[in-house]
């Protein structure tokens, strides 16, 4: 469940997008150096690992783009449909952002991919829920022993 220090719905939005394309962006970069780098001739590792990071990283980070935009999208109008702001928003738009994005491979892929991007966003959601209470454990008063 996220805090409530985080933007408005509607702005919330652009800055996932941003956010996840950065986040592609830079694993893109790490990726593709390396494979790059790895699959060059001896002497032309450096020149290879840049030209794989030019062609391959953006492509990355847009696709992360593109599911964070959906997923947060998805998310905001789940919240604006339930008027609720729990752990099942997130488990429904991660279902929502899975299906809409293998639409194109048909509907039974569609509803496979949203069952299981919906059961990773529990288990996010989950361990999330997990953390909480053992962190909160650690603020409960003692009862001092006599």
């Amino acid at each position: 469940m996220a805090g409530h220090d985080r933007d408005p719905c509607p702005y919330v939005i652009l800055n996932d997008l941003g956010g996840a394309y950065a986040m592609g962006l830079t694993g893109g970069t790490i990726w593709h150096g390396i494979k790059g780098a790895r699959n060059a001739p001896r002497g032309a590792r450096l020149p290879s690992s840049i030209a794989a990071i030019k062609a391959r990283a953006p492509v990355l980070g847009g696709n992360f783009g593109v599911w964070g935009g959906l997923f947060s999208t998805y998310d905001c109008t789940v919240k604006a449909v339930r008027q609720k702001e729990d752990s099942w928003n997130a488990i429904i738009a991660g279902f929502m952002t899975g299906g809409s994005l293998a639409i194109r491979s048909g509907p039974k892929t569609a509803i496979g991919s949203g069952i299981m991007c919906g059961i990773l966003l529990g288990c996010f959601e989950g361990v999330g829920v997990l953390v909480q209470r053992l962190m909160s454990d650690g603020n409960r008063q003692i009862a001092p022993m006599m």
